[in-house]
């Protein structure tokens, strides 16, 4: 039985550090408690709250923790996942103890599912994937672990989808009284948060924006994190599905196994400029991806 989040990993990257001028380090959540990020979060969340019921809505790896946190507390979880969800993540949901509610968000949003299973159980606490202080909180111990890793970050990059790892990492990075700045992946195809930082005002997709990283598709960023993050973000980055694919393949090539969310910090490489011999983190947020998909996007040919 855990006692909490498992301390993350930092993975130097000799082939894409050679090939791109850099010295990158992989900052990687892969052999955290269910393969990424969200434990932090979901661990904190439920140590904080009181609650006997837990429901949210997830893609997959919010789920997954909360699922795991849950189980581990003696708690009830249900998870509201889109039909579009990978396989093995709505399997790890299941395997965890939690009942899977799905919802085809071409007809209804998470939303209102979200909604519509609150009236059912008014017991349950509805837990938010990004926009909570608790997540935050929780997820602003990889930043603190950063902070005291003793590596001379010149700069991190982080993947943003509603934007609770980001603003978590601006958090802890402060607690601990460090400048390095953080630097958000958003893909291109769900830049919401590009646009939201650039104009002052929060934007908001119509549908799920259907990016390969599956864990960026929120319709915005989260009202807390949009806050911390026009305050607190060095800038961010638009990441072409290309990129995701290229940042997928060059993790792999280093001998780890990413999602292609966890691989949008290392895509984002491609299209962000430093000076030579910057030391970069790039965070790997999550390992959990189907079989069929990865070795697909493994062969996928990439532009260098």
């Amino acid at each position: 039985m855990t006692n909490g989040p498992k301390p993350t990993d930092f993975i130097e990257a000799p082939k894409l550090s050679q090939k791109l001028g850099w010295s990158i380090t992989f900052i990687s959540e892969l052999r955290q408690y269910t393969h990424s990020f969200k434990f932090r979060a979901a661990w904190n969340l439920v140590q904080k709250v009181a609650a006997n019921h837990f429901i949210a809505a997830s893609s997959g790896n919010f789920g997954q923790a909360l699922a795991k946190a849950c189980q581990i507390n003696g708690r009830k979880c249900t998870v509201i996942m889109p039909t579009t969800s990978s396989k093995v993540k709505i399997a790890a949901v299941k395997e965890y103890g939690a009942e899977v509610v799905f919802v085809d968000t071409a007809k209804q949003s998470r939303a209102m599912k979200v909604s519509e299973w609150s009236d059912r159980h008014p017991e349950a606490y509805i837990a938010s994937a990004y926009d909570c202080q608790w997540v935050i909180e929780g997820n602003s111990s990889l930043g603190f672990e950063i902070a005291h890793s003793g590596l001379p970050f010149d700069a991190i990059i982080a993947p943003v989808g509603g934007g609770g790892l980001s603003a978590g990492l601006i958090q802890g990075l402060c607690h601990a009284s460090s400048s390095i700045p953080v630097w958000g992946a958003e893909p291109l195809m769900a830049n919401d948060g590009v646009k939201s930082l650039r104009d002052g005002t929060l934007h908001r997709h119509a549908s799920e924006p259907q990016t390969l990283a599956d864990g960026a598709r929120t319709a915005s960023l989260g009202n807390l994190n949009f806050r911390i993050l026009r305050n607190g973000v060095a800038g961010m980055i638009e990441v072409p599905e290309e990129s995701i694919v290229w940042g997928l393949q060059s993790i792999a090539n280093e001998g780890l196994r990413v999602e292609p969310t966890g691989a949008l910090s290392v895509g984002a490489l491609r299209h962000w400029h430093a000076p030579e011999g910057a030391h970069i983190g790039c965070v790997l947020s999550g390992g959990n991806v189907d079989k069929a998909l990865y070795d697909k996007l493994l062969t996928l040919p990439v532009m260098e």
